[in-house]
């Protein structure tokens, strides 16, 4: 029996970097431009020849999961995706207490659900960050699909409303 492995390149994909930090993402930062790349000059070539920067394998996961949790549900519906998205948006404004952090986990979760590259999330915990309390930190840990190490990672949610106990 032939076994064949795939490259994480392969399991997760590539694409366009929109996110410049997937270490301390929030949904105040939701990226408004696409990053470029320096190529090292080549031959004769006068200056460095400037590509668009691209995202790859596992950290093209992360950055997928960051746009999905970013945008709102049915804000790419003219582009054909009307589900694509969460509804995390509709914490904003809220009491950043015990009932919208859960809400937060549940919106996690439904938007992890409709990744296809998650295999199983282990968990999702939502908390009040300690520096800015209208500032919900989701922390996600999961298995890709393929994948034997856990992808684990955190972003922030700005609920904005007064803070609740």
């Amino acid at each position: 029996m032939l076994t064949v492995v795939a490259s994480a390149a392969e399991l997760f994909g590539a694409d366009l970097r929109l996110l410049g930090n997937l270490e301390r993402q929030s949904d105040r930062d939701r990226g408004s431009d696409l990053f470029v790349a320096k190529r090292p000059v080549t031959g004769s070539a006068q200056s460095d020849p400037i590509d668009l920067e691209t995202i790859a394998g596992r950290d093209n996961l992360q950055h997928a999961l960051l746009l999905r949790f970013m945008t709102r549900v049915g804000e790419l519906a003219v582009l054909g995706h009307p589900d694509y998205g969460s509804r995390l948006s509709e914490l904003i404004g809220e009491l950043n207490d015990d009932t919208r952090r859960n809400l937060a986990k549940l919106y996690t979760l439904e938007a992890l659900q409709a990744e296809p590259r998650v295999a199983k999330v282990i968990s999702v915990t939502a908390t009040q960050n300690a520096a800015d309390r209208t500032r919900v930190d989701v922390n996600v840990k999961l298995q890709a699909i393929d994948s034997p190490t856990p992808l684990n990672f955190v972003f922030g949610v700005y609920t904005g409303g007064a803070v609740g106990p």
